[in-house]
């Protein structure tokens, strides 16, 4: 049965779900979909063109929807789109798309997103991330499965974050963090695999291994890392991690990646030996 607290606005043209809850000063806007199941405690606002999947509990001061923090945006319907059984805490923040962005931001199913985190606008996060306090993604960035994303952590705009990635806690993000690493500091540097978060995912010994094998001559092997890439290309084989490490760093395009901390500077300036 559907639970609507009587302070609670909501415009005409919304859908809520069957079995939903909306709590006391609850705003929804004319554009918005509130899943089956759906719990907003109190005092959340949901606008714009924003679906909110199944499940999904959102506490107090939230705002789903909201127009992007892009000096271009012009109110053009762009969406935002929220998986099931997302848990959503105090004073979190997502935005809707842009044009220029592909219109829409994506947020998958399970996430768990702490107190003020922030989903910036055309950002395509994967299921099963966690969002620690404050956490903040910058536009167009996009987030794998199972990543989780420590405290006062920020990701620069166009940053991409492989699956199974471990943001460190104050963390700054400027290039891609590869799938399965372990990553921290203010100029954020690679520190080495995420190997709790990958026996979790049920590696094996023989498995992590290997992989730490290709991350070590990838990485940490003489040579300038555009050598070592290409020298690596024939490992892609070996395990279904090592090639989608491989496809991640093929695929990168606007940042440059996030290496070790021997490959930068004092001052957090990239050396020679990052690749261009």
């Amino acid at each position: 049965m559907t639970k609507i607290d009587s302070t609670a606005r909501i415009a005409d043209g919304a859908v809520i779900g069957d079995g939903a809850t909306i709590g006391p000063y609850c705003v929804i806007g004319p554009n918005v979909t509130i899943g089956p199941e759906c719990e907003l405690l109190s005092q959340v606002s949901v606008s714009g063109h924003t679906t909110l999947g199944a499940g999904c509990v959102v506490h107090p001061f939230a705002a789903l929807g909201g127009a992007p923090q892009d000096t271009g945006y012009r109110g053009e319907p762009t969406r935002l789109e929220i998986g099931e059984r997302c848990t959503i805490r105090e004073s979190v923040t997502m935005n809707v798309g842009t044009v220029k962005g592909g219109g829409l931001t994506k947020v998958g199913a399970r996430g768990f997103f702490m107190a003020y985190s922030h989903v910036g606008h055309d950002c395509q996060v994967g299921n099963d991330v966690i969002f620690a306090n404050s956490a903040t993604l910058g536009g167009h960035c996009e987030v794998g499965d199972y990543v989780y994303i420590g405290g006062l952590s920020a990701a620069h705009q166009f940053v991409r974050i492989g699956p199974q990635a471990m943001i460190g806690g104050v963390s700054g993000l400027r290039g891609d963090v590869i799938p399965y690493a372990m990553v921290s500091g203010q100029f954020a540097h690679l520190e080495g695999l995420n190997v709790v978060g990958m026996r979790r995912r049920k590696f094996t010994h023989a498995r992590l291994q290997l992989v730490r094998s290709f991350y070590h001559d990838l990485f940490h092997a003489p040579g300038v890392f555009a050598e070592r890439l290409a020298r690596a290309q024939s490992r892609a084989g070996e395990d279904p991690a090592i090639a989608e490490i491989l496809a991640f760093i093929g695929d990168g395009k606007k940042r440059p990646l996030c290496m070790p901390s021997e490959v930068y500077g004092t001052s957090g300036s990239r050396t020679s030996a990052e690749p261009q």
